[in-house]
């Protein structure tokens, strides 16, 4: 999967454009509301929306791609880069927040389990980590050879996973949730016509005690 991506940025560039998502201005909201000074995000490609919290808080990114961070630095220099693996992150900081924008729905089970145990591992007591993923009422769930349970083959190495409320709840257990939700996200490239398809957000908190959801 890295290769597809590595391909991908270095040859499209802004893949979906310069403009953010809704989802990280709504983020970027919520880590004002709970205190947060530093932000990490996992998988930030190239910038697209790590540039709306960098002129905010401390932005670490972790990104995979070369390629993409070549285009970060430029199009956000404000944030730090990391290159590496959101699969494999051990750093020695951690963070208040977690911005992690339509990643965790690439990864077959285990590893959706394993970025959310790496994520919650980089988050201070009291962090808050807002995920975004593919929703099960997207009209592409169901497309392509179905691998594990809601994941689906649409394209030959390339997959991904629509999530249920009940399956991000579950992927989430133990971690007070803040807030749920559903958005149409819109892609506009240039030349290219506007892109649109449902992401269910989840917002949890970090805390000594897991409470159970």
């Amino acid at each position: 999967m890295s290769d597809y991506w590595s391909r991908r940025f270095k040859v499209e560039g802004m893949i979906w454009g310069k403009e953010p998502s809704p989802t990280v201005l709504h983020s970027r909201n919520i880590f004002k509301k709970y205190g947060v000074h530093k932000v990490l995000v996992p998988g930030g490609g190239y910038g697209r929306n790590s540039k709306a919290l960098s002129s905010h808080f401390q932005v670490d990114v972790i990104e995979l791609s070369p390629d993409a961070i070549a285009i970060a630095r430029e199009w956000d220099p404000a944030s730090q880069y990391i290159e590496g693996s959101a699969l494999e992150m051990n750093l020695d900081k951690t963070y208040e927040g977690i911005y992690c924008y339509d990643l965790l729905h690439l990864f077959l089970c285990r590893d959706r389990h394993r970025l959310i145990q790496c994520c919650a591992q980089q988050l201070s007591t009291d962090g808050v980590m807002y995920f975004t993923c593919f929703s099960d009422e997207d009209p592409n769930n169901g497309i392509g050879k179905n691998l594990e349970p809601g994941t689906y083959e649409y394209k030959e190495g390339k997959y991904a996973h629509f999530f249920s409320e009940a399956d991000l709840r579950e992927h989430f257990h133990g971690y007070p949730i803040l807030e749920m939700g559903t958005i149409e996200e819109v892609l506009i490239k240039q030349n290219h016509d506007p892109y649109s398809y449902l992401l269910r957000y989840i917002v949890v908190q970090n805390n000594n005690s897991k409470l159970l959801n």
